[in-house]
């Protein structure tokens, strides 16, 4: 409601009011119609000088400096000061959406807090575990004074691994923390998925080997699939999720990996018949550190961090990632790519931070 309606509505009962007591009073039409006149127009400039003054005005400073704040310095000064010929209705308005908008924000911020307390958490407990397994064979090395040598060797081999396992979760945590900030490009090229398919799945048969489980590649086109990707990082996708199936496949099992042809991409498929997952642990799989076996997942080792890393390959990619699982049946995972378009030039594609 504009501000003269306001106010003319105001004075207008302020007049009816005095009126109808005058009339009561005097029963004189012509003193009702001057008192009502009258007050009308002292009613009207008095209700205007107040509430512009003291309501109206401070209502346009809540305004601006919502209007300001939620459109930021730098946009505003793009679109020039903007005040609404109606501000009561439009600061309800940017009061209410502004509201809205503060609590997603702090709603945004509470998951923020608590991922960074659970990561900080995992983090400190991916540490300790090595270090201190490496400080106990160094220390009972030391007490025994090397005499031991065959003792001392196993302590030493052992430490080694734990070693290593640091270098796996240092290396992890520094790839996957480029690739959420963007320092590592996405370089994209013109590759045939079913040869670095092949060439994949060649490069893990010795580790296959040591699990006892086969490594089928279920190929249903006779022709080669031209995709447009960074073929070293989906390379890097194939081995993660390979490897994470050999680790959680059963002894005598198979791991498949398969190729869809669809309308403009192509879906690879890793598909393993071993434990399987909860359904209730889906949604969290691609979390960095979850583990929905803990005391499994520290004897298998590895740093954790395999499954983001891999989501976040394929989302800078701007494709999609996905996993089906049945408990004690298996699980599959399977991601999309681009398919590459013949003798046609590609657009450079932007690299998304995840």
């Amino acid at each position: 409601m504009k501000l003269r309606v306001l106010v003319f509505i105001n004075a207008f009962a302020v007049a009816v009011t005095l009126s109808v007591a005058n009339y009561y009073f005097q029963h004189n039409w012509h003193a009702v119609i001057v008192t009502f006149s009258v007050a009308l127009i002292i009613s009207f400039l008095i209700f205007y000088y107040l509430i512009e003054k003291y309501i109206y005005s401070k209502i346009k400073l809540i305004y601006k400096l919502i209007h300001n704040l939620k459109l930021g310095r730098d946009l505003r000064d793009a679109l020039g000061e903007h005040v609404s010929a109606d501000p009561i209705n439009d600061v309800e308005h940017e009061v209410k959406e502004w509201a809205a908008q503060k609590k997603d924000e702090i709603n945004e911020l509470r998951k923020q807090e608590k991922f960074r307390r659970d990561f900080l958490s995992n983090i400190s407990h991916e540490f300790k575990t090595p270090l201190f397994a490496i400080q106990g064979y160094i220390d009972a090395i030391q007490d025994d004074d090397l005499e031991d040598k065959d003792m001392a060797r196993q302590f030493l081999q052992k430490a080694a691994r734990n070693v290593d396992r640091l270098s796996y979760l240092i290396k992890d945590l520094d790839e996957i923390s480029k690739l959420e900030s963007g320092e590592i490009p996405i370089n994209y090229s013109k590759f045939k998925i079913n040869d670095l398919l092949r060439e994949v799945i060649e490069a893990s048969e010795m580790k296959a080997k040591q699990h006892h489980i086969k490594l089928i590649f279920k190929q249903k086109y006779d022709d080669s699939i031209l995709v447009y990707a960074d073929r070293q990082k989906i390379s890097q996708v194939l081995i993660n999720l390979i490897d994470n199936s050999l680790k959680y496949g059963k002894e005598g099992g198979n791991t498949a990996v398969s190729l869809f042809d669809l309308h403009e991409q192509v879906l690879v498929e890793i598909t393993d018949d071993g434990i399987g997952i909860e359904e209730k642990f889906l949604p969290r799989l691609f979390e960095r550190f979850f583990r929905t076996d803990t005391s499994r997942s520290r004897q298998i080792g590895g740093s954790g961090l395999g499954l983001a890393i891999v989501k976040h390959i394929i989302e800078a990619h701007q494709q999609t990632i996905n996993v089906r699982s049945t408990e004690g049946l298996g699980s599959t995972f399977g991601f999309t790519l681009q398919k590459a378009k013949q003798n046609l030039p590609f657009p450079s594609l932007p690299t998304l931070k995840s």
